[in-house]
């Protein structure tokens, strides 16, 4: 496995030539006081120390070693206590936290590249630090400013951490039907009861508190969705000065054996009238949670990312190395008893189908988080709304296509290793295991398809995508002919999706099933205009640089890759959308 080198000089181009976040930051006062170039580049360059240094040595073994359980205790593996205290000192955990509550307050694009690196390091070291940020987010925006003082500045610091508890045996996705149960006391808490599962970071020996952010229902709760509440319930109750009191019963009932994040705690949590504190109001606590949900969205599909990354960068150095067999043009090592594999076409085909899929990922993962940090800072209300909209829109397209790409990525690096990358010690089989997951949580990508087609284009009316759409026409038109070749492709592609969604706007009128039948291509379709959107612009960024620096030939040669071997799919998404619901109800349920 390769030393892992955080892409520190892809994400300055990302963030200073693609995009010149500082002109962004300097239009909203409230980040033009925190942010500048300098402590950003200082944030990006700690960030790839601790997590290539103190992190990403850890990742093999803590798979080979993963968690232990033992009487409702969770021990992480050897390494992992000592590196989350080094992580938690450089103020990692609360990198884009409240400053008021110590947290250092930076944007959504920066701690989005921090998220990358610490996930490339370890997936699932990057859990615990992402929960909590989670738990945080939502604490600060809908928690007292009692519950607001007492808890975020320790979360903020890494001494306590967070957990999101959610989902319970039979209800899976759908949080309607939980039956978890808060009573109300006389002294304003509650006591909560009742079971979760899939609790990452539920339980574990990281940190000396762990603040559960749980979902439950009260007494004369309505039914449904719109009877769910939120509550805080601490691992430790907290005293009046701060210091930690009794324990809460909320315990680990046990933690579950998955195929990868062998070092991330899964765990099953048993509320037995565990003390809470409301969240918000009473029976809007998925309003609560979904002020997170956006932010932890990005954040998986920054996951994909992160993982395809760590197995490009395996990968390529393989590929470097390892000789076998000569190239279709004949020898190029002629001292040597072959050629290394990179000289072979479809090594190459791989190595830049990831390389692609990697580098479109990082800048459209960057510019969602523009518009979070928009949404979120912006003093304008048509700037604020507009930002909102393209969140509701490409939010459900990060999480998923970035997850989906993320895994092809991986296979691919494993692909290129041959027989080795079947084998555990190299490490790319591991990559496969880990990425895996972020397909299914934080709601499935099936889930997030039927999110962007029945929610965002259908509920919309096509109104935010045609925000999108528009966007783009906008630089296709006003781009220099120099870009001609990048922008042509582009702009056919925009017309393609802009047919497709009005096939979908059009059919879903008539027959519901038609919205299931279409989303998970559409959505495959729309990340693909998506990346090339992107490809165009770090195209722009890079062209008549090429001959002065080999990144940017790079970036170019990648992005005339992207443009005539990947984009192309989506005209066979494109088919397949269009083939309509019809036959996937030819069979009745005994037929299958």
């Amino acid at each position: 496995m390769a030393d892992y080198k955080a892409p520190l000089r892809d994400m300055r181009f990302v963030l200073n030539e693609v995009f010149e976040v500082a002109k962004l930051w300097a239009e909203l006062p409230a980040l033009a006081e925190t942010v500048d170039a300098e402590t950003v580049e200082a944030i990006l360059e700690e960030a790839g120390k601790v997590t290539s240094k103190s992190i990403a040595p850890l990742s093999r073994a803590a798979d080979e070693e993963g968690c232990h359980w033992a009487d409702g205790a969770v021990t992480t593996p050897a390494g992992f206590p000592q590196a989350y205290q080094t992580y938690a000192e450089g103020g990692w955990v609360g990198v884009g936290g409240d400053p008021e509550y110590g947290g250092m307050g930076m944007p959504k694009a920066v701690s989005a590249q921090v998220e990358e690196m610490v996930n490339s390091a370890s997936l699932s070291f990057g859990l615990y630090p992402m929960l909590t940020a989670g738990a945080c987010l939502s604490i600060n925006a809908h928690a007292s400013e009692e519950l607001k003082a007492a808890y975020l500045p320790n979360m903020y610091a890494g001494v306590w951490a967070g957990s999101m508890c959610l989902t319970e045996p039979h209800a899976g996705t759908d949080l309607g039907i939980i039956r978890t149960k808060a009573e109300p006391q006389a002294d304003g808490s509650y006591k909560v009861s009742g079971t979760k599962i899939f609790i990452t970071g539920g339980e574990h020996d990281l940190t000396e508190n762990i603040i559960h952010l749980v979902l439950a229902k009260l007494p004369d709760a309505p039914a449904g969705p719109k009877g769910i509440s939120l509550f805080l319930v601490p691992k430790f109750m907290v005293n009046a000065d701060g210091s930690l009191g009794a324990r809460n019963p909320a315990n680990c009932g046990s933690i579950e054996h998955k195929m990868g994040i062998q070092a991330s705690a899964t765990c099953v949590m048993n509320f037995d009238e565990a003390v809470g504190y409301l969240v918000g109001e009473p029976n809007k606590g998925l309003n609560a949670m979904f002020t997170m949900m956006n932010y932890e969205r990005l954040g998986v599909g920054i996951q994909g990312l992160a993982t395809g990354e760590r197995s490009y960068q395996n990968a390529v150095e393989y590929a470097r190395d390892r000789l076998q067999s000569r190239s279709p043009t004949g020898a190029q090592n002629k001292d040597k008893v072959a050629d290394p594999i990179i000289v072979h076409p479809d090594v190459r085909r791989m190595l830049l189908t990831m390389k692609a899929s990697n580098e479109g990922g990082r800048a459209f993962s960057t510019y969602v988080a523009m518009q979070l940090d928009t949404a979120k800072f912006s003093e304008d209300a048509t700037t604020r709304k507009r930002a909102e909209d393209l969140v509701a829109l490409l939010t459900p397209v990060a999480k998923a296509f970035l997850t989906d790409l993320g895994l092809e990525t991986t296979v691919h690096g494993q692909q290129i290793f041959g027989g080795h990358g079947y084998i555990r010690e190299w490490g790319q089989e591991q990559l496969v295991r880990d990425v895996r997951i972020t397909q299914i949580y934080e709601g499935t990508n099936g889930i997030q398809a039927l999110d962007l087609v029945g929610r965002k284009i259908v509920g919309s009316g096509g109104a935010f995508y045609k925000l999108f759409a528009d966007e783009i026409r906008h630089f296709t038109a006003t781009a220099s002919a120099d870009l001609g070749e990048f922008t042509k492709p582009l702009n056919d592609a925009v017309n393609t999706l802009d047919e497709l969604t009005s096939w979908v706007l059009d059919r879903a009128k008539n027959n519901p099933n038609e919205i299931g039948a279409a989303s998970v291509e559409y959505l495959q379709a729309f990340g693909y205009v998506s990346y090339a959107y992107m490809w165009a612009l770090m195209a722009k960024a890079s062209l008549g640089k090429e001959a002065q620096d080999d990144f940017y030939a790079s970036k170019l040669g990648t992005a005339r890759f992207y443009f005539a071997r990947l984009l192309p799919r989506i005209h066979s998404l494109s088919a397949s959308v269009k083939a309509g619901s019809e036959s996937l109800f030819l069979l009745d349920a005994a037929q299958f």
